[in-house]
């Protein structure tokens, strides 16, 4: 299936790491998807890793937590606290790994999740801050979020053409 939309694009300092994506769903659908157990159904692959065990308590105060599970099955738990949310339009979270992830370890960072409406559907911008001090940790998580995108756009996609009138 190709989608009418730009792949998505990331790029990394040696302390944020910018990325942005063209979604072909409403601002709503996208922060579900993000911020729900709907990431159980999309962020990963086979060969990756997958999310399992999502919970969030989805207000500012809030905590989140998920469980990464390799391909090779080991589970690295990962969680965090909302800082803001601006429904439809901004989402601001704390994401630390609660294992020692080799290239950042239990550092703590900042995701901020921006949602423009287009023309098209949603542009999703993400900015993950808090990377001073982690060069290697910002580069392999824009790659990361490069990835994580394409995974997200596709996933809307494909929802929206299996709502699609034939």
């Amino acid at each position: 299936m190709i989608l009418p939309h730009g792949w998505p694009r990331a790029m990394a300092n040696t302390e944020t790491v910018m990325a942005s994506a063209e979604l072909p769903a409403s601002p709503q659908q996208v922060v579900t998807a993000l911020l729900t157990s709907d990431v159980e159904r999309w962020w990963g692959s086979a060969e990756t890793y997958r999310m399992i065990g999502w919970a969030a308590d989805l207000r500012v105060g809030g905590s989140w937590r998920v469980i990464v599970r390799t391909a090779d099955g080991r589970t690295l738990p990962a969680s965090g606290s909302f800082l803001e949310i601006e429904t439809g339009r901004r989402v601001v979270q704390t994401r630390r790994y609660d294992w020692d992830h080799p290239t950042l370890g239990r550092h703590e960072t900042t995701v901020a999740y921006l949602l423009e409406l287009t023309s098209a559907g949603t542009r999703l911008t993400v900015c993950h801050g808090g990377f001073a001090g982690f060069p290697d940790a910002a580069a392999e998580h824009a790659e990361g979020w490069a990835r994580v995108l394409g995974w997200l756009q596709a996933h809307l996609g494909c929802r929206l053409a299996a709502r699609a009138p034939p």
